[in-house]
């Protein structure tokens, strides 16, 4: 590939009130900094290397296969109603691939409705939830808006893990909900089974129930995949979507997995208040999950030819001390920190404005310093922006004094 050419635009010529991000709001979300920064790139140029996506993309020539087959004359069965227990078709696809009965799968729109969903039914005023950090933010994002307190065990270490005991410390007596993920995102980083086993027990034995967000799961290679949370304790529910794995977030197709008593807890809130899920949308997921090789080659051919790449420049970065931390084994995200930088959220605006590359800062996940490096793209696109990426990094030091 060759170099990427720089836009150098001073804060002279630009104004500093058109420097993307200049007196960011106190308290914006992740998703929020991520529109307002793309916005101002395109006002400034046509290049914009998404390094901040964290789900292969959309698999167009798959979905339009599955259009061609599944909604030409005659209308594919899978086109029926989900509005009473999901769309049955989905529902026996997931219900086989978690082994457990139907009556333990929830169908939802997407991974964030099931969170809601979750948080409403197993929670009263008053209550408390203990989420991971660094993690997603709207795990604690979705507990403050619906008035629920928040409180944060850590993740630590180059692969992220947690410590069962001291997790078992940050719980308060008002703690009702823990929330973690596997894949973590913002690491990539798996769980091992011990700890959440461990974790899982803890939860029973305080009465206490713990979501897992799994939408990256299945990145893990299946000879290698583990157990999903949930059947692994009756306390731990597993939450899941199409959007990360496969690239379809069109659909809006989530699910949540648990045991009984929980789930009929969660239904029954459910059928009271979400009457969301899309037929069509769930429809074609039914199709998507009916053939699982199509889709997950996909994803394989994506991450076999983009992970090379991401692993020649996190060497080169370790040697040249531009970054710290490891590479996830598994997924189509990293969580590296900035060696000598602070205000990831400074630096990736300069880059945005100067490069046209977008990077997450780690601030939107509780780790100041670090920045979420999505790779799951076109091998020319990956290569491009991890390039400027590093380029950028040396030049920003350089204005730094670093």
């Amino acid at each position: 590939m060759n170099r990427p050419e720089f836009t150098d635009l001073s804060p002279a010529a630009l104004g500093e009130a058109d420097i993307p991000g200049a007196g960011a709001p106190v308290g914006e979300s992740y998703s929020h900094w991520v529109r307002r920064v793309i916005r101002a790139v395109r006002s400034e140029r046509n290049l914009l290397v998404s390094l901040f996506d964290s789900s292969v993309p959309e698999p167009f020539d798959l979905l339009r296969q599955i259009i061609l087959e599944g909604f030409s004359e005659p209308i594919t069965s899978r086109y029926t109603s989900a509005f009473a227990s999901g769309n049955p078709y989905v529902v026996e696809q997931l219900a086989h691939r978690y082994q457990v009965p139907a009556e333990q799968v929830l169908c939802t729109t997407g991974a964030t409705g099931a969170l809601s969903l979750i948080y409403r039914a197993m929670l009263a005023p008053g209550d408390r939830v203990l989420v991971e950090n660094p993690g997603f933010d709207l795990f604690h994002k979705i507990a403050e808006t619906h008035g629920f307190g928040v409180d944060r065990f850590e993740r630590r270490g180059d692969r992220f893990t947690i410590d069962p005991d001291e997790l078992a410390a940050r719980i308060d007596p008002r703690t009702r909900l823990i929330v973690l993920s596997d894949l973590h995102n913002p690491s990539g980083m798996a769980l091992d089974r011990e700890p959440l086993i461990a974790i899982g027990n803890i939860a029973e034995a305080r009465g206490i129930s713990v979501i897992v967000d799994e939408v990256y799961g299945d990145y893990v290679d299946a000879a290698l995949r583990p157990l999903p949370a949930a059947s692994l304790s009756p306390a731990l529910i597993s939450v899941s979507s199409l959007t990360k794995s496969h690239g379809l977030s069109t659909l809006r197709c989530g699910w949540i997995v648990g045991e009984p008593g929980r789930m009929a807890r969660i239904r029954a809130l459910a059928e009271e208040i979400d009457f969301g899920v899309s037929n069509l949308a769930h429809a074609f997921a039914a199709l998507v999950l009916e053939q699982p090789k199509m889709f997950d080659g996909y994803r394989s051919r994506i991450m076999s030819r983009a992970r090379p790449i991401i692993e020649s420049y996190h060497r080169h970065w370790l040697d040249e001390g531009l970054f710290e931390g490891a590479l996830p084994d598994f997924g189509c995200i990293a969580f590296p920190r900035l060696v000598g930088i602070e205000d990831s959220i400074a630096f990736s605006e300069w880059l945005a404005d100067r490069c046209g590359v977008i990077v997450a800062p780690g601030e939107y996940f509780g780790a100041p310093g670090h920045i979420r490096i999505g790779f799951a793209g076109a091998p020319a696109e990956v290569d491009y922006g991890l390039q400027a990426l590093t380029e950028g990094l040396i030049r920003y030091r350089e204005q730094q004094g670093g």
